[in-house]
């Protein structure tokens, strides 16, 4: 179970190097384009960019170093490795975020209103659809391989396709002696990075204080539930391990069963929250169930 795991994140990779080198060309694209175009949002949407580049590769370590195997100092494995560098990407996507809107609202009050080349937006719809490709890929990729750092990547793939888009409709307004929509558009865009971060800093700290949502514990439950055998279930909790999931059970099962029949139990449980709910390690303790 473990191995294959560790199989689906080393594919997770490829989608993350692909976003890493899409970024990367679009950033070059958007930053010297946007400088030459004097498009304050291209540039904006060129460091928004950049931040992907970062978080991409912070994706591409962590799922590497998740893949180690356990060892005395990481009894449970490295898989909070993903979390920890979605952490530190919030930060970094913050802070270009804040530098953006600073310098974006400076423009404004200091009625520095130029009106950009139309060629800026022809950059921001190749981006577009650029990004776009790249978000397909890696969503059916995360499926695949029920990676939820992926699918992640390829959800801010997809919204990077969007900013682009509209990026490269402001641009062509703002051609039109609508300076001030080129550097509106712009703080936009800082707002998007700044919500962004937010959400990834969010999601992250969930996760790494041992958070977990009671709508998947009931889902569980029930099922644990419906095995045969089990009496009653005391109790159950989650947490995660980077992606992975990870769950305490405490059931009741009938004291006179034999221990050979209780571990089948226990099996049994194990193998229905694996697959159906991808469940990647249950820890299942088990008490007598008294009946007089």
């Amino acid at each position: 179970m473990h191995k294959d795991r560790q199989q689906d994140l080393k594919k997770a990779e490829t989608g993350a190097i692909l976003s890493i080198v899409s970024y990367i060309i679009v950033t070059v694209l958007k930053l010297i384009v946007g400088n030459f175009a004097n498009s304050k949002a291209l540039i904006a949407d060129g460091l928004n960019n950049f931040t992907d580049i970062i978080a991409s590769i912070v994706v591409f370590i962590g799922l590497r170093i998740a893949r180690k195997p356990a060892d005395k100092d990481h009894t449970y494995g490295h898989w909070k490795a993903e979390n920890v560098v979605s952490l530190i990407t919030s930060f970094i996507m913050l802070l270009i975020g804040l530098e953006v809107l600073y310098s974006s609202i400076q423009a404004i009050l200091k009625n520095e209103m130029q009106s950009p080349d139309s060629s800026a937006a022809i950059v921001g719809i190749i981006s577009a659809v650029i990004m776009y490709g790249v978000y397909l890929y890696n969503k059916k990729l995360s499926e695949k391989v029920r990676s939820s750092a992926l699918l992640a990547a390829a959800k801010d793939n997809r919204s990077d396709a969007w900013t682009s888009i509209g990026t490269a409709i402001a641009i062509f307004a703002a051609s039109f002696n609508l300076g001030w929509l080129d550097s509106l558009t712009a703080v936009v865009v800082a707002c998007l990075i700044l919500k962004t971060a937010i959400d990834i800093f969010r999601e992250s700290a969930f996760s790494l204080s041992d958070g977990f949502e009671e709508d998947l514990l009931a889902e569980y439950s029930k099922a644990v539930k419906q095995v045969a055998g089990v009496d009653a279930l005391v109790s159950i909790r989650g947490r995660y391990y980077g992606a992975n999931i990870f769950l305490d059970v405490v059931i009741k099962v009938d004291k006179n069963l034999t221990v050979e029949k209780s571990h089948t139990i226990a099996d049994e449980i194990e193998t229905i929250l694996y697959e159906e709910f991808h469940v990647f390690d249950t820890d299942i303790h088990i008490e007598p169930f008294k009946t007089d």
